[in-house]
């Protein structure tokens, strides 16, 4: 959904990352560069659990974060809620859900209830209420009547008019002010400011790389920030084009164009007091921006990206290129939602900042930006939440709120409780209490070690895992279920805090020689309260492990691109690998993904060698208490997902396996894709929404493609973007080197689709 906002993004993350278990040392898995042991099978492979006494995983390597944020109506939720605007004149906020239906709500959380204003049956991207909706009732929001079809109008601002003593719609008052072709960026927001104007974010209206060419061309109103009068319309429109925009009277150009260069700006909000517009856009490689728009400013799309090169050699536009006044990396963010400068009383220490924030990791930062000086004063971040942040609102005493679009609750940021130190974060592997020999890798006693059903693809490493859960610590079974409804969506298990979770990445550098790249971990932290308000945070850290094999050091909180030399039988070769970010553990890492991607019920349901024993891990964890309650059945009654290695099982199965590993923690409900279909293994495939369903993010020169044609993997974008090494390339992040067999079996499965 990162066509209207949000990140597609299929991460070889930290799949599967490892709890803080330790076994007796005689039930280790054997390391992938030992030889391995003839097994036995039996009907556990651990006879009693041993505690894990030995961590040293406290605190935080960064400094805590200043804010947190609170749920300002407890008892209000809106259904995939995009917007959320202040009424003038009154103290009541208009909320406007995707699907179409538009709401009322007091401010007052002692009063909160949701009154239906209008339901327009079709897609919302953005709301705004004319400045004298007290008198006139307008209010204006940006539709995509189908949104299956590109049309030349298939966006469009419509204004709808209230009557202010029921507060209600009707439909029939429709009145289309502006139009413009829909594609995979359509913008959307909305906002009158000074004077009474209506500015428009319109997006670059493709999916890749801004394959139309609209960011730079001024004769479209795609990838642009209009500026109309809806006070004044010429005859026969909904507007007309302020005298004194930039490009009127320039020849070949759109006079409704106020800025240029945009690819997708999602939300842009005044500051009234100064008259500044802001915004946040989203970038599509490598980097975010946050934007302060001038008149006629040109901000660089497709010819940059933020202050960057992305294709230099393009057409560029009349005016200057503007750089960003911040912009993110995509190792700490990846889908801006533009906010607000705080006015408020609440939170004096924010008054005259800029407030944001990331759909995708959830983090919130400030910043504060001299205009005549033209320089940033302070910039950093204000807390790690578990929202998607979809939208930011201010209310008429300046206070700032967040829309969270997972559970459609309306938040605040309030100072984060006062932590006394506990320790130092250990910088290095061996001062985790992970490991009783680093060197060895041999875990410490309570590690317990695992294995996966279906891997995730991490560009050819294999993976040593462990799971470990402090002191007697139990896991529930299946007890984690937000956020629902989710089609396909099973539920996860919860770990006890401070629960660790392992993961050893070996690449082979030489025929039978394998090295030892990382070890990622996930730490748990129970916050109590409920799911839908943030119960629980998981912390990932990546240790990258030195030349001589000895230990591994903590990575930086941006994370690390290195390169390393391969041997094999044709020659040497180079190989990226890239170490990931604290943010972008989370990015795949989602409360709507269950947070462990691999610890589930269906890749965990196999059988494991447990040095020298075999056995099904669901039922030697049970055997060992690991469990809160005792399984509700037998191993082989529970789910269990397919190893799209093993050629003993069906074609169809193993595909299925595949997506459902590497593909359906983003691409599900509320999972961060920015498409909307869902690849989970639990859902027949007609109800995933891919058949002969047009891709949203770009052809790639495909004749006529879909997401999935069934018979026709060369039209279906599913196959193609697993092929792609750069550009476009799936999975999004953390992957440099094509998945051959992988490639042949989702070929071989699409083939024989009927």
């Amino acid at each position: 959904m990162r066509g209207m906002l949000w990140s597609v993004v299929a991460v070889a993350g930290f799949t599967g990352a490892a709890l803080v278990f330790a076994p007796p040392s005689s039930t280790a898995t054997p390391s992938p560069d030992t030889k391995p042991v003839a097994a036995e099978r039996k009907a556990t492979g651990i006879d009693k659990r041993e505690p894990w006494t030995t961590s040293k995983l406290v605190g935080s390597p960064e400094p805590p974060n200043p804010y947190t944020v609170k749920k300002v109506y407890p008892k209000v939720s809106f259904f995939e809620a995009l917007e959320i605007v202040a009424i003038p004149d009154t103290q009541t906020w208009l909320v406007a859900e995707r699907p179409g239906k538009v709401y009322a709500l007091d401010m007052d959380p002692a009063k909160a209830e949701k009154k239906l204003i209008l339901d327009v049956k079709h897609t919302i991207y953005g709301a705004v209420l004319h400045p004298k909706f007290i008198e006139n009732g307008y209010i204006y929001l940006s539709e995509v009547p189908d949104g299956s079809k590109e049309t030349p109008d298939g966006t469009r601002v419509v204004r709808y008019t209230v009557d202010r003593k029921t507060m209600t719609a009707d439909p029939a008052t429709a009145k289309t002010i502006i139009t413009w072709p829909n594609g995979g960026h359509n913008g959307g927001c909305l906002r009158f400011g000074p004077g009474g104007l209506l500015y428009i974010s319109t997006g670059d209206g493709s999916g890749i790389a801004d394959s139309l060419e609209t960011g730079q061309n001024l004769g479209t109103v795609l990838g642009k920030i209009l500026r109309i009068d809806v006070d004044k319309p010429d005859e026969g429109k909904g507007y007309s084009v302020p005298k004194d925009n930039p490009f009127v009277g320039t020849k070949g150009a759109r006079g409704e164009v106020w800025a240029y260069g945009i690819r997708q700006a999602w939300k842009i909000n005044f500051d009234m007091p100064t008259g500044n517009l802001w915004a946040g856009e989203i970038g599509q490689d490598l980097w975010e921006s946050v934007y302060l728009i001038q008149k006629g400013g040109n901000y660089g799309w497709s010819v940059n990206e933020g202050s960057h090169p992305f294709r230099p050699e393009r057409k560029k536009g009349p005016t200057e290129i503007l750089k960003p006044i911040v912009e993110h990396h995509h190792t700490e963010a990846r889908s801006i939602t533009g906010g607000f400068v705080y006015r408020g009383n609440k939170q004096p220490a924010l008054r005259g900042a800029y407030v944001y924030g990331d759909f995708d990791t959830g983090r919130v930062w400030m910043l504060r930006y001299d205009v005549k000086e033209k320089k940033v004063l302070e910039h950093k971040e204000l807390a790690k939440t578990n929202l998607r942040i979809v939208a930011w609102a201010q209310d008429h005493k300046g206070e700032v709120y967040a829309l969270n679009f997972i559970d459609g609750g309306i938040y605040q940021l309030e100072p984060a409780p006062k932590v006394e130190p506990v320790g130092e974060f250990p910088r290095k592997l061996s001062q985790t209490g992970l490991f009783s020999d680093t060197a060895k890798h041999t875990p410490a006693r309570g590690l317990i070690p695992y294995s996966v059903n279906s891997e995730l693809w991490s560009d050819g490493a294999t993976k040593e895992r462990f799971i470990a859960v402090p002191g007697n610590g139990q896991i529930e079974f299946e007890t984690l279920t937000y956020p629902q409804p989710a089609p396909g969506s099973v539920p996860g298990w919860r770990f006890p805090n401070g629960t660790v979770t392992v993961k050893t990445f070996f690449l082979e550098t030489a025929p039978g020689v394998k090295r030892r790249l990382e070890t990622r971990i996930f730490v748990v932290s129970v916050l109590g309260g409920t799911e839908e308000y943030g119960d629980q945070v998981w912390s990932g850290y990546t240790y990258i492990w030195n030349d001589e094999q000895t230990d591994a050091e903590l990575a930086d909180k941006n994370g690390v691109d290195r390169e390393y030399t391969i041997k094999t039988a044709a020659g040497e070769k180079k190989q990226k690998w890239h170490f990931p970010s604290r943010a972008e553990c989370n990015i795949c890492h989602t409360v709507t993904a269950k947070y462990a991607l691999g610890i589930n019920t269906a890749q965990m349901n196999r059988d494991h060698d447990y040095g020298g024993t075999v056995a099904n891990q669901l039922a030697t964890l049970d055997h060992i208490g690991l469990f809160s309650k005792k399984l509700p059945a037998a191993p082989d009654k529970l789910a269990k997902l397919a190893d799209y290695r093993d050629e003993k099982a069906s074609i169809e199965d193993r595909a299925r396996g595949y997506l459902q590993a590497n593909c359906s923690h983003c691409h599900r409900k509320w999972g961060g894709g920015n498409a909307e279909f869902q690849l989970l293994n639990t859902l027949p495939v007609k109800d995933l929404g891919v058949i002969d369903v047009k891709p949203g993010q770009g052809t790639f020169d495909l004749k006529d493609p879909r997401i999935l044609v069934p018979g026709d993997p060369k039209r279906s974008m599913i196959y193609h973007r697993m092929t792609l090494t750069g550009l476009g390339r799936m999975p999004h992040i953390a992957s440099n080197v094509v998945d051959e067999p992988a490639v042949k079996l989702i070929e071989t499965w699409i083939k024989q689709m009927k």
